[in-house]
């Protein structure tokens, strides 16, 4: 199963390709779609839905996995981006892909099981459970990278544990919030 992960913007929207064969995720491609301020809005969402276009043309995906929008402390923001959401879904549903929305909350759980976490913590789950070397830059295309796992995990009903779960400590557990270096030794137990 090949999955297309979106974060959705008009200036930016990151995307992902993540493969799940044989109960293992695989980071085949991720990157971003950038447009020019400077251009009208039909423009960059006419480059948007191109170049996006050619991303599945390319990859191929089954599924379309794609954050839903939330709520925007400035109304002009939440309007465009809403319209380069109607045609990444367009480009999807054009080119005949399975669409599914998650919410910020969603992926939150989704990655790292707490729907309170930092993105620094989503970032390095997304690093842990990939087994990459690094965390994927720009932080659209990480965030892209993160969907796309939350939706495997919630096709496959998978939630990632780390191997060493029957021994992870809980003292940082009562916390409310935790910095992601205190995430990280309650995740690696170290």
């Amino acid at each position: 199963m090949r999955i297309l992960g979106i974060d959705p913007g008009t200036a930016i929207v990151g995307y992902s390709i993540v493969d799940y064969v044989n109960s293992k995720m695989q980071l085949i491609d991720y990157g971003c779609i950038y447009t020019d301020k400077n251009l009208p809005m039909e423009d960059r969402l006419l480059i948007i839905f191109n170049e996006l276009e050619e991303i599945i043309k390319k990859y191929s995906p089954e599924h379309m996995a794609i954050e839903e929008l939330f709520y925007f402390k400035n109304n002009k923001t939440v309007i465009s981006v809403g319209e380069a959401r109607g045609v990444i879904v367009l480009a999807g549903k054009k080119n005949n892909l399975k669409i599914s929305e998650y919410t910020p909350l969603q992926v939150k759980i989704g990655i790292t099981g707490y729907g309170k976490a930092e993105k620094k913590q989503v970032q390095l789950m997304v690093k842990t459970i990939l087994k990459l070397k690094e965390i994927p830059k720009p932080d659209d295309a990480a965030d892209a990278i993160a969907i796309a796992i939350t939706h495997i995990n919630s096709l496959t009903n998978l939630q990632y544990i780390p191997s060493n779960s029957s021994t992870l400590s809980t003292k940082n557990l009562t916390k409310t919030k935790m910095s992601a270096k205190e995430f990280r030794e309650l995740i690696m137990n170290k």
